[in-house]
């Protein structure tokens, strides 16, 4: 056993005095030891709970002869950091929480891992230290809120953000605003719609690593209590087998979360935490197969922030497993990936069903005969950016407009609500993307109020920043390369032209080559603005949206 390194032999008596004083007995010292890191913490509503959850898995371990080990990592939530300085610091905590896990998992030995994770940046951080680690694991989140209720409908925390828009506008009052506030997110678990976190623990799923259900299970549903139970067992099999991560996660296991992603219309985010997570299991993943795959696989679930439904009911008509069943059923589904349960996903798929068409449709009956996902190009973005296509509508997927330029995106949210954007605008903001926010801030602030101001089928928004799960509309982000690396969205000026064009993928800047020529020549180089050393580090070491803003190699 890899624990053996510390506590086994006469050599290691100290090591086992120290383990002693923690209640350790010999008995135990000589079970396989077994780790769960944990972002529980007071200040994300998906992770207030997470306790009750890391219970429930200690409760597996023990039951099948292991012994738990809780340890922490931080969080933030992104919604709480939204639309100020707090925002910076959220892509980089991914890297931090990656760091944080690899560090104590090497400085103690476990035999296992269980990641016990929610929220947005924390599941891809933890889905990387992973890769990195390869130590038998399984990855556990804390589950979706469940939606709100207010006048006989469900709403959820994009409700509220659209409804500062409203009220600006004049379309609710300040105390219809308040009751949404009050009743748009009910109580513990990742935002109810299918936002980033929601999005990526539903791929956990697809890509092996994860239990059916992590994605979709409830927050406050005892199901959930008992998946992580079963997790806890489930860990100790694949210590016993020595199966690793690394054994299960293939090129397959991510062309089948890419499908699934598809398929479901996820988050924007997730072609950037999938192509760091590829990169820490030593797999080159091309971002182009978003693009390749969204040629092939319809978008067949329409959740909110796009659709009506929530995760609850996307849980109720048959889950991810549905979704994937839905995948076999087309032939697009890497039946052979290897799973957690040391079967490959064909066999569990067997097993999957579908209760409801409307939430989860056949594929000759789609929402949208596109995936979920596109990826542009043009003179705007000669390395890429990334398009949340089943948000795109239909009258925006081809427009011309005039650029209005933000260096800031708080300043974009405040012309926006301040009535400045008109109808057939195309709002730039810049020196957001990795390097030069520092921290590639997400714009769901911006997004929410064009859709508030009633502009959401009349203005496009382009940033080389990122997007929220829960933005939607004409919205185009990670554009690469960024302002700060002096790309081509760092030369738009006010007033320019720019076509978005969703069937040809293309975003170009419609002005003369010449003085496109010329606007370069002139640039002045960029320096991030940051006090902070967390940030300076971060803008230092930082690659591109393009590869995932994952940092730099050393050596």
């Amino acid at each position: 056993m890899r624990s053996d390194s510390a506590k086994k032999g006469i050599e290691r008596t100290p090591h086992r005095s120290l383990l002693k004083a923690m209640g350790i007995i010999d008995e135990e010292i000589g079970r396989p030891f077994i780790g769960i890191v944990s972002s529980e913490n007071e200040i994300i509503p998906g992770h207030i709970h997470l306790g009750k959850i890391v219970e429930a898995i200690k409760a597996g371990v023990i039951m099948s002869g292991g012994v738990p080990f809780v340890f922490s990592t931080i969080g933030i939530c992104d919604g709480i950091a939204m639309d100020h300085k707090g925002m910076k610091f959220s892509l980089p905590s991914r890297e931090l929480i990656a760091d944080s896990i690899e560090i104590v998992a090497n400085g103690f030995p476990f035999d296992g891992l269980i990641f016990v994770s929610n929220c947005d940046k924390i599941t891809p951080g933890m889905l990387m230290a992973m890769g990195r680690l390869n130590i038998p694991s399984i990855l556990v989140s804390g589950g979706p809120m469940l939606a709100g209720s207010y006048k006989g409908k469900r709403i959820d925390l994009i409700t509220v953000f659209e409804a500062v828009g409203k009220y600006k506008k004049g379309k609710i009052n300040a105390e219809e605003l308040r009751n949404i506030e009050n009743f748009a997110c009910p109580g513990a678990g990742s935002c109810a719609g299918l936002f980033t976190a929601n999005s990526m623990n539903s791929l956990a799923e697809a890509l092996g690593v994860a239990l059916k259900g992590n994605g979709t299970i409830p927050a406050v549903y005892a199901e959930r209590l008992r998946l992580a139970k079963e997790a806890g067992k489930l860990v100790m099999n694949l210590v016993e087998k020595n199966m690793k991560p690394r054994d299960i996660v293939s090129i397959d296991s991510f062309l089948n979360a890419i499908s699934v992603d598809i398929a479901m219309g996820g988050s924007s985010n997730t072609v950037l935490h999938l192509k760091a997570i590829a990169d820490s299991f030593g797999i080159q993943l091309d971002i182009n197969l978003f693009d390749e795959l969204s040629k092939k696989i319809p978008h067949i679930c329409n959740l909110s922030p796009v659709g009506p439904h929530h995760i609850q009911d996307l849980h109720d008509a048959g889950g991810v497993y549905g979704v994937m069943k839905r995948l076999k059923e087309n032939n697009l589904l890497a039946g052979k990936a290897m799973t957690v349960y040391s079967k490959p996903i064909d066999q569990l798929i067997e097993n999957a069903y579908i209760s409801n068409e409307d939430v989860i449709r056949p594929f000759d009956n789609p929402y949208h005969k596109e995936g979920g996902l596109g990826i542009l190009y043009g003179n705007l973005a000669p390395e890429g950016s990334v398009v949340k296509l089943a948000g795109v509508p239909e009258k925006m997927r081809h427009h011309v407009g005039p650029a209005v330029v933000f260096n800031d995106g708080e300043l974009a949210t405040k012309a926006i609500l301040e009535g400045k954007i008109k109808k057939g605008d195309v709002v730039v903001i810049r020196y957001e993307g990795p390097k030069g926010g520092p921290g590639m801030r997400e714009m769901l602030s911006p997004t929410s109020a064009i859709a508030g101001m009633g502009l959401i089928e009349d203005v496009a928004l382009i940033t080389d920043g990122r997007f929220s799960g829960g933005s939607r509309g004409a919205v185009i982000g990670h554009v690469s390369p960024e302002a700060a690396e002096k790309g081509p969205i760092a030369i738009v000026k006010d007033g320019d032209m720019i076509e978005i064009d969703i069937e040809k993928r293309q975003i170009n800047l419609l002005v003369d080559k010449k003085e496109i020529e010329k606007r370069f020549e002139e640039l002045n180089e960029y320096t991030p603005k940051a006090d902070e050393e967390v940030l300076k580090r971060y803008s230092y070491f930082v690659q591109s949206a393009s590869k995932g803003a994952v940092f730099k190699k050393i050596g």
